[in-house]
């Protein structure tokens, strides 16, 4: 197996953070998920270093969370190579303060999680400036949309050529509900744009609850693989919400069998080298 920079490392500390969005997830709800747990189940993988992404933390706390894990990422051991930092482009209140106190807080990206607010919001021509204002930072945008939403991701897109967006969990498609068909029209127009990179993660969870398998996700990543190539695809974990289907060692084996069918060069540029390339660090 090639190695692997995980893209897609959530962190989870409630006693430093809120995340309200887990209380009604048994598996995820008032528990810490650490750096050293993530270590512990990725030590006998060849997981050579992660990218942490923001958590999905409540308004008041982005700011916390973020200064807290730069803490972290300052250790070595930790293996964490760089933040995907959450913002909030909706607004121009501190927004600038906030990329300048990033770029000292080994932050490499930003993320607003737009599946869980008005889709109107970035459509806006305010969002969309303060996504361009990132991109002229040099730095990157992770786009996170329901598949039913990919047709704005389109706009954003379009509308923000200036900056590298990564669009997470190959697009969120409803493996459970079936709905293949409209996903992957959406993916292909997506794959037009050249500033859109796809994120192979997260898609264990979105299997009909029981049912994860190699077999239910090979037509999505077959068809990622097809529209946006093997160098605009990165990696990542989706841990700990990956516990929702069968857990982190469980994607790492399908990840495995996914890469061991691909060319030596294809598995090294998805398991690491787009990583480093599309994020720059």
């Amino acid at each position: 197996m090639t190695d692997l920079i995980d893209t897609h490392q959530h962190l989870i500390y409630p006693d430093i953070s809120g995340y309200a969005w887990t209380d009604g997830i048994p598996p995820l709800a008032n528990t810490p998920f650490t750096v050293d747990d993530y270590n512990a189940l990725t030590a006998n993988h060849r997981v050579a270093g992660s990218l942490f992404m923001e958590a999905g933390v409540n308004d008041a706390d982005y700011q916390t969370e973020t200064r807290f894990v730069a803490e972290l990422a300052g250790k070595p051991e930790n293996k964490i190579l760089g933040l995907i930092a959450s913002c909030r482009p909706e607004t121009n209140d501190g927004f600038e303060a906030w990329l300048e106190e990033c770029g000292r807080l080994s932050v490499v990206g930003y993320r607003r999680i737009l599946h869980e607010i008005d889709d109107d919001l970035s459509q806006t021509d305010h969002f969309r400036q303060n996504i361009r204002r990132i991109g002229a930072s040099g730095q990157v945008f992770d786009m996170c949309f329901l598949a039913r939403q990919l047709p704005i991701a389109y706009d954003l897109a379009r509308a923000c050529d200036n900056t590298q967006l990564v669009l997470d969990h190959c697009g969120v498609p409803d493996i459970a509900g079936g709905d293949i068909d409209t996903w992957r029209t959406s993916m292909r127009a997506l794959a037009t744009l050249p500033n859109v990179v796809c994120k192979l993660s997260g898609i264990m969870a979105y299997c009909t609850p029981g049912q994860a398998s190699y077999a239910a996700i090979s037509p999505y990543v077959e068809h990622v693989l097809e529209t946006f190539g093997a160098n605009r695809l990165v990696w990542g974990s989706d841990w700990p919400v990956v516990n929702l289907a069968n857990g982190l060692p469980d994607w790492l084996d399908v990840t495995n069998r996914i890469l061991s069918g691909l060319s030596e060069d294809e598995a090294r540029a998805i398991g690491s080298q787009n990583a480093r390339r599309v994020y720059g660090f």
